[in-house]
């Protein structure tokens, strides 16, 4: 049991940059918005939450970015200042964090990562045992660093190795099933040393890319949600004739894959595998999406029996929103997929492969056959639209109301997260991001020639605001 050195004196009140306190966490640039003293800030702001809420234990993790073991130090340091006892998880994948602080029955979790971001860049994820730290409860990390008004106390840090236990969990629900030969690409994220433990442990073959764990990420962005970057994964697939290709991004809370044709599946084709596997054992269960998944998504849980809702963008609001309809699964198009069923409700890429892995292994054909049957849609990948970020949201609000006034039983408009218009050809989105100064925008249609159809009238109403969506 040890309380780190105390480095570096001890502010009465600290100032965040403005950038950093965002929607569902804190990230900014190491060094220049983000910093060791805005680490220890946190940590004692949090602490403090969590003292008030009548909690003294809190988890705390970190990536495999450089600056991430100094960062943590500070996280450590803030929560013993504040009087809550820290569980010291070391280095690892977000959901190992997570499940710490459920398997532990923790107060809290704070995990210091930088998610999919470039490496000059680094982060903050928080947790309760109840649920996610979002919104408000972020803001007020910076209102109670600001007044100083900090509580105090003495605690104590254990080291503790979770490794084995969370492995073990992720094994449970591993059902069997033909082995399976299977190519990774943990992009040398915070994932790798678990990966290495799973594989030990799961039969059939498995071929590695990028598993050791590098902050400088040498080979590729650590995002599976963008094609280049599965570049490697999907030329392995074919080179060694494999069932499946699963990809990680920087920190394991997103998965990707390709079938054993190294075709990408977009995840909210993902997601469908998953819905009929989950509504099997919970018929007629609500599954949730986000406004920037595929109609075909919502339309192939309802026909599997399930009840589709649509909800806003973001990992924290679809964690809160399951807990709300006690909803057993819910999936992004970033690549966060949640389960409730059988498993925590947080989105744990690790444990979504193992879902997969069960899935493709009890079929009678490759992976490619448990989607062939869907419609084929075609649509734009996320565009985006750099804008002011002073009026992203009153911008998003202008062409809400332009395209009111066309709405019509074949003009439908659903305004849960920005604003969705469904057509009898397809759809588009345009939403104001809650962690950057753009605007989010897709298109789906039923032909190439009604997606651009379609992304020819959004260019429009967001050119009548003063921006330019490219069209290419």
């Amino acid at each position: 049991m040890t309380q780190p050195a105390k480095t570096q004196p001890i502010a009465a009140t600290h100032q965040f940059d403005p950038s950093v306190l965002r929607e569902y966490d804190i990230r900014g640039l190491v060094g220049k918005t983000l910093t060791e003293a805005d680490a220890y800030a946190i940590g004692r702001s949090f602490g403090t939450i969590i003292r008030r809420q009548g909690g003294n234990r809190v988890c705390v993790g970190f990536d495999g970015r450089l600056s991430s073991p100094a960062f943590a130090a500070q996280v450590e340091r803030g929560l013993l200042d504040s009087g809550v006892n820290c569980d010291f998880i070391g280095r690892g994948p977000t959901p190992m964090l997570y499940f710490s602080v459920k398997d532990r029955l923790a107060d809290g979790g704070i995990m210091v990562t930088g998610s999919h971001n470039p490496p000059e860049y680094n982060g903050f994820k928080m947790m309760l045992r109840s649920g996610p730290v979002y919104g408000d409860m972020i803001q007020e990390i910076g209102r109670i660093s600001a007044a100083g008004n900090y509580e105090t106390g003495s605690a104590v840090s254990n080291k503790i190795d979770v490794r084995d236990t969370y492995t073990a969990r992720l094994m449970k629900d591993y059902e069997g099933g033909r082995p399976l030969k299977i190519v990774w690409d943990n992009g040398n994220g915070a994932g790798g040393e678990i990966l290495k433990r799973l594989v030990a442990q799961l039969p059939g073959e498995h071929i590695l890319l990028y598993d050791d764990i590098d902050g400088n990420f040498p080979n590729h962005h650590p995002d599976p949600t963008v094609d280049k970057n599965l570049a490697d994964l999907r030329a392995s697939v074919i080179a060694h004739k494999a069932d499946l290709g699963i990809a990680f991004d920087g920190d394991a809370d997103r998965i990707g894959a390709v079938d054993e044709n190294a075709s990408i599946l977009r995840c909210d084709a993902l997601m469908t595998l998953y819905a009929r596997d989950v509504l099997e054992s919970h018929p007629g269960a609500p599954i949730i999406g986000d406004v920037k998944c595929s109609q075909m998504m919502f339309d192939e849980i309802a026909r599997l029996g399930g009840r589709p809702i649509m909800w806003k963008t973001g990992h924290s609001l679809v964690k809160a929103k399951m807990a709300e309809e006690k909803s057993p699964l819910a999936g992004e198009l970033s690549g966060h997929i949640f389960f409730a069923d059988k498993y925590y409700g947080y989105d744990d890429a690790l444990y979504c492969a193992v879902r997969l892995i069960n899935i493709v292994a009890g079929a009678d054909g490759g992976l490619s056959t448990l989607t062939a049957h869907l419609p084929k849609l075609f649509n734009t990948p996320e565009l985006r639209v750099e804008v002011d970020e002073s009026t992203k949201f009153d911008t998003v609000r202008t062409i809400a109301h332009a395209l009111k006034s066309k709405a019509s039983s074949d003009f439908a408009i659903d305004e849960t997260d920005g604003v969705r218009v469904k057509t009898p050809e397809g759809w588009f989105l345009v939403r104001a991001s809650n962690t950057q100064n753009v605007l989010v925008c897709r298109v789906e249609a039923t032909s190439e020639a009604e997606m651009k159809k379609l992304l020819d009238g959004l260019a429009a109403e967001v050119a009548k605001t003063g921006y330019t969506l490219k069209v290419e």
